[in-house]
């Protein structure tokens, strides 16, 4: 039986020292088609282990349910890091951070106000148990004391930063152990003030989170633990991007030095992110700390191994550091294969707000959209008005499109803290609104989304509102609802633009599977789909240009692309890149 343990100055394999080098991989925010080819990549720069976390809200999107088949599959990803001869280190949270909406804490969670989360508050404790054994029926079974890869599992995370209830650390480590985890159990931590000592217990081996300055990082923690193994558990070797900014990227060679002083200094390293991957769908967080902040669909991160899975010059930088102080491959991965650019159009288009299903009456007060049951995406609004002046809200959680019997009135937007909108007359009003991302860290995490009460109409409050989700688990009820977009009557040419808000359809021809690139120059904002995959949100504010399409979403022959456009297009045409891209960097 293999064992893995922590020594007085190292980590242990079977009794014998051994350096972690470990490179975090989301299986979330990748195709599980790709899960196998980032895995080897890894190997091939060097890596002995893969690092993820595991985001409770994918898995349990209601109480008591538990999804692990698909892009959630974590066992078989795990099973994919066995086969390629590596590690594994599991950090199910429960709460992740990682840029991730709502930071991995399901929204249905704060429904209760009563629930205390990330503390020993009895419901939470409730809730966390729940999700943490179905967690455990994964990971204990693959621990490498019974065969399997995983060799550490992490308790809470950066909980330092956020509180110091002992016994809600106390509960998870009780309820690991309880269900048969036996491989050593860690906490990470910022190397700052009292967050190491608060966000961790004395029985636990105590990390570092950081990105440079390593030496001094890792002397603070030395510190605070006399013995055992020094580890950075996220090496911070690049960023996320948010809209409306540069897109961050951190200097190759920099990064490298900074990770051969780490390894010069006897500690093991988990790099974050080995590869990001992507905030499919409507999986992106936020920050507010006074501005609200929405992740961008790309989690690119600026790390070794691109969003697509491309070896990057910080790929091979760190590979050379790497063989410096250890044996790595001599195969070296391939680069991006050549793509030709290439056009297609929309043809036809359908309303989003005719689509959407029968509306919830809602007595009193406006509600936030949480009392629809669902937690992401966009939600419809209406209440009949029998005047106009001005409309104005408490706050308006993310972006809200006003609409007075079908035309356009308005947009309030939280990031520029817009809460009061013209309304021009008597009529129906329906406001599209989108929850733009649930923020991921700091104390605005679980906050309600939607637009927040009192809403006042010249001082008067507006009361009994219509709400409800806007579904798009299938396009087909727009698919079947879609009409031809009309042409130039003389020269029968295509009109250009598409009205938003609408979902527009185009069809790409494809030889088979295949990464793709697409472009949406001319078009403002909303959200793709290829085949009905959300490919995530597009902006036209930027940074990035292009979202990226994973080569097994494409099929041999036709493929449907839809374009959920918000505003309405300059164009009815879109392309397809030789490339990502992710918009200028700040240099």
């Amino acid at each position: 039986m293999d064992t893995f343990e922590i020594g007085d100055q190292d980590f242990l394999l079977n009794g014998e020292p051994f350096r972690i080098l470990s490179g975090a991989i989301h299986y979330f925010r990748v195709h599980p088609d790709l899960w196998a080819d980032r895995i080897h990549k890894a190997r091939l720069m060097g890596l002995n282990t893969i690092e993820t976390y595991v985001p409770w809200n994918e898995h349990a999107p209601e109480p008591g349910s538990f999804i692990a088949d698909g892009g959630l599959d974590l066992g078989r990803f795990l099973d994919l890091v066995a086969a390629s001869g590596m590690h594994a280190i599991v950090r199910p949270g429960p709460y992740i951070c990682a840029e991730w909406d709502n930071g991995g804490l399901p929204a249905w969670l704060f429904t209760d106000p009563t629930v205390g989360v990330r503390s020993s508050e009895p419901g939470y404790l409730a809730a966390v148990s729940s999700y943490m054994e179905s967690v455990l029926a994964l990971v204990v079974p693959r621990q490498i004391t019974q065969g399997g890869p995983v060799i550490m599992f992490q308790i809470e995370n950066e909980y330092g930063a956020y509180g110091n209830d002992k016994v809600y650390l106390q509960h998870l480590v009780d309820l690991s152990k309880r269900s048969g985890v036996d491989v050593p159990l860690f906490t990470c931590d910022q190397p700052f003030g009292t967050m190491i000592e608060d966000g961790s217990l004395p029985e636990l081996h105590k990390t570092g989170t950081f990105g440079s300055r390593a030496g001094e990082r890792l002397g603070f923690l030395r510190e605070r633990q006399p013995t055992g193994p020094l580890m950075c558990a996220e090496f911070w070797n690049g960023w996320f991007d948010n809209w409306g900014t540069h897109h961050h990227t951190t200097d190759a060679a920099a990064s490298a030095t900074e990770l051969d002083a780490l390894l010069t200094a006897g500690a093991s390293v988990n790099i974050y992110m080995f590869h990001g991957g992507t905030n499919f769908g409507f999986t992106n967080g936020a920050n507010d700390k006074g501005i609200y902040e929405p992740t961008i669909t790309s989690y690119d991160y600026d790390a070794p191994l691109s969003e697509d899975g491309n070896p990057t010059a910080k790929y091979f930088a760190f590979r050379d550091v790497i063989a410096k102080h250890f044996p790595v491959p001599e195969e070296v991965p391939e680069g991006r294969v050549s793509l030709e650019a290439s056009t297609i159009a929309v043809s036809e288009s359908a309303s989003l707000l005719a689509g959407v299903g029968p509306l919830s009456s809602v007595p009193g007060q406006v509600p936030p959209v949480e009392v629809t049951g669902r937690f992401r995406g966009f939600y419809l609004y209406e209440v009949s008005l029998k005047g106009g002046g001005v409309l104005s809200f408490s706050e308006v959680r993310d972006r809200a499109q006003f609409f007075l019997d079908g035309v356009p009135v308005g947009v309030l937007s939280r990031e520029l803290g817009e809460r009061a909108v013209v309304i021009p007359g008597v009529g129906r009003l329906q406001v599209l609104l989108e929850d733009q991302g649930r923020v991921n860290y700091g104390q605005r995490i679980g906050e309600a989304k939607g637009l927040i009460g009192p809403a006042l109409l010249n001082g008067v409050e507006v009361l009994d509102w219509e709400v409800g989700p806007v579904d798009l688990a299938s396009l087909e009820p727009y698919r079947s609802a879609a009409t031809e977009l009309p042409r130039d009557t003389v020269s029968g040419a295509a009109q250009s633009g598409v009205e938003g808000p609408s979902i527009s359809f185009a069809t790409l021809e494809a030889d088979g599977p295949g990464d793709r690139f697409l472009r949406l120059d001319g078009w403002t904002k909303g959200n793709a789909f290829i085949n009905g995959f959300n490919l995530g949100r597009y902006w036209s504010r930027g940074p990035q240009r292009t979202l990226y399409v994973p080569g097994p979403l494409i099929r041999e022959g036709a493929n449907e692309l839809a374009i959920l456009e918000l505003q309405g297009s300059a164009t009815r045409e879109v392309s397809f890149a030789v490339g990502p891209d992710l918009g200028p960097d700040e240099k």
